[in-house]
């Protein structure tokens, strides 16, 4: 019986040590790594680091006009992991969460099932947004609830309060705040600025009670930008460019508006647009920027760029008379080239206005192929502009090397090279500026806290301009533009109130191994004004325009839609009327085909 009771009482003296061993240990536990646990957790339900976002810079035109912006607004989200925890413990359950799930739906006027299903189906997830774009009032309410895993983030939106102008230039921004094209990709480090960061302590109830001075960040805001743009010479040639594709069927087309002086965009459109407002609703070729990225064959709009170097280099002058001949001219390859109009032989200053396709072989023949490349490169064909957006095309100017005689045939009449419609409104401005080539701006600066407009770093180099022509030449040719007007291949766009210098351009379309499309045609117009002090350029271009008798040639379709552009905008920048545009020099009156002195001087001032 004894030996039984010190069996028994060694059993418990047993226990009891164990016990105590457990609790040193526990203890020991507990004031070491337990405590540092402890203490972690403890920081994590009482701590958290919250991002203060910066404000995303503004995008204004020329004239301070907000164009892009940012509007702060408050997205609603889920912890769903901290939610179910916290549902799990007294004196909350799982089916009080369901309960309070919809009332938070209810709230936001969500589907309180999906609601559900968000927390079932991502049980193990930390940030779930529920609602987005919703306002101070709404984000209170929510967390008025006090419901665990519930909370409300700023979040600024891009905002454009212009809507669907100038999308191509300014972009859009994604989701996550990022720019995506145009100038808001471009800038976007500039714009987008850097987020700050704040260490907050919170009670049960989330609530802010304590803010560490010493763990605070500020937020750095983006910087403003300032466009070259003017809101409303691209409300114009956006207006204008819509209604002559609608009115010639034409599926897309470009416009390009240009200060000659210093290369400043004035506008630069696409058509058919979007809203970068919602961006869901766009296609990516709605969106893409066809002015910078999709070269064309110019067609007769290259004509400029090859006889105004002729001029110049005094391999030709404008008295010059070509014999040209009735019906085809068979070239020294053997091709056979004809005109629109079959003209009698024409002057140079003729064969420009007419738009003679065999004078221009003729006068290319003349040049040769080396001093046809070193024209057309001189004009800046087949290199990129430098303009300040993404992804910018080239264009298509073949090397001497590449170069045929055939090639000499087609380059002359505005083919087998290809170029953008930028390119095209830059090269024009060497003509308009007395012959230099400008390159093109699209940002003015960033805007100082004091409002000073800061130009950036490349500007000096947009401002430089290399010669390309001398002055009198570059004069000569803007001149002989002016008579396309007149009585050449623009007579339906002449101007009532300025004397517009220009040329149009009607060229096939290529299909590749098919060949070119004898039915469907790019119609363009290259012009600038007033011809006494240019002060515009304007470059536009409709694709896909179907065969229709006189209403598919870019005298006809892009002409008069590109001088109303010119007109409203000289207009709207008080621009006084051009004195009545005088003749010829008397030394090419008598070389040019049906002349007639009534389109000129006093006739010309009565038809205004």
């Amino acid at each position: 019986m004894a030996s039984f009771s010190l069996h028994r009482a060694g059993l418990a003296l047993g226990a009891i040590a164990a016990l105590l061993a457990g609790m040193t240990l526990r203890v020991a536990y507990l004031q070491t790594y337990g405590r540092q646990k402890m203490v972690l957790h403890a920081e994590r339900q009482q701590h958290t680091t919250q991002v203060s976002p910066a404000h995303r810079g503004n995008i204004t035109d020329r004239n301070g006009l907000l164009m892009a912006t940012s509007v702060l607004t408050q997205t609603i989200y889920l912890d769903p992991q901290f939610m179910i925890q916290r549902y799990q413990e007294p004196p909350r359950d799982l089916a009080r969460m369901q309960r309070d799930l919809g009332t938070l739906a209810e709230l936001l006027d969500l589907d309180a099932e999906a609601l559900r299903e968000i927390v079932r189906a991502r049980p193990e997830a930390r940030f779930v947004r529920i609602a987005e774009n919703r306002d101070e009032r709404t984000a209170a309410a929510v967390l008025k609830l006090g419901f665990p895993g519930v909370g409300a983030q700023p979040v600024g939106v891009r905002h454009y309060p212009m809507g669907s102008l100038a999308a191509h230039v300014l972009g859009t921004v994604g989701r996550e705040g990022r720019g995506l094209e145009g100038v808001e990709l471009r800038f976007d480090s500039r714009l987008a600025g850097r987020d700050g960061l704040r260490r907050v302590q919170k009670d049960a109830q989330f609530r802010v009670i304590n803010i560490s001075a010493a763990d605070y960040v500020p937020p750095r805001h983006g910087q403003h930008l300032v466009l070259s743009i003017d809101a409303n010479i691209q409300m114009i040639a956006e207006q204008e460019l819509a209604a002559a594709c609608r009115e010639f069927g034409a599926p897309r087309g470009e416009v390009v508006v240009l200060d000659p002086r210093n290369g400043e965009v004035l506008a630069l459109a696409n058509w058919p647009t979007f809203n970068p407002q919602d961006l869901e609703s766009s296609t990516a070729e709605a969106r893409l920027n066809r002015c910078i990225v999709v070269p064309y064959e110019l067609g007769s709009t290259l004509k400029p760029f090859i006889m105004g170097p002729a001029l110049a280099w005094g391999l030709t002058r404008a008295e010059e008379v070509w014999p040209i001949p009735p019906g085809t001219y068979v070239t020294p390859t053997g091709r056979r080239v004809s005109d629109v109009t079959s003209y009698p032989p024409l002057s140079t200053w003729d064969v420009l206005v007419k738009s003679s396709n065999k004078g221009m072989v003729m006068a290319a023949f003349r040049l040769g192929y080396g001093r046809m490349y070193d024209a057309l490169t001189s004009f800046g064909f087949g290199q990129r502009t430098g303009i300040e957006l993404p992804a910018e095309d080239p264009g298509l100017v073949k090397t001497q090397r590449q170069w045929t005689r055939g090639d000499t045939e087609s380059v002359a009449q505005g083919y087998a090279m290809m170029a953008t419609p930028l390119q095209l409104a830059r090269a024009f401005c060497a003509f308009a500026n007395g012959g230099r080539l400008v390159r093109p701006r699209l940002v003015r600066g960033t805007v100082e806290a004091d409002g000073t407009v800061v130009p950036l770093a490349a500007a000096s180099e947009a401002d430089a301009a290399t010669r390309v022509m001398n002055e009198s030449s570059a004069l000569l040719v803007r001149r002989i533009l002016a008579d396309v007007p007149v009585r050449g291949t623009a007579r339906a766009a002449r101007s009532k109130l300025w004397n517009v210098f220009g040329k149009t351009g009607t060229s096939h379309i290529s299909r590749g191994r098919a060949g070119y499309d004898q039915e469907h045609f790019h119609s363009s117009f290259v012009g600038g004004a007033p011809l006494e002090e240019p002060k515009l350029v304007i470059a536009m271009v409709l694709h896909e325009v179907k065969r229709n008798p006189n209403r598919y040639y870019g005298g006809t379709v892009a002409a008069p839609a590109a001088v109303r552009v010119l007109e409203r905008s000289l207009a709207y920048m008080q621009e006084p009327p051009s004195p009545p545009l005088p003749p010829p020099p008397a030394n090419v009156i008598p070389v040019l085909y049906h002349f007639e002195p009534r389109l000129y001087g006093e006739a010309r001032a009565a038809a205004r």
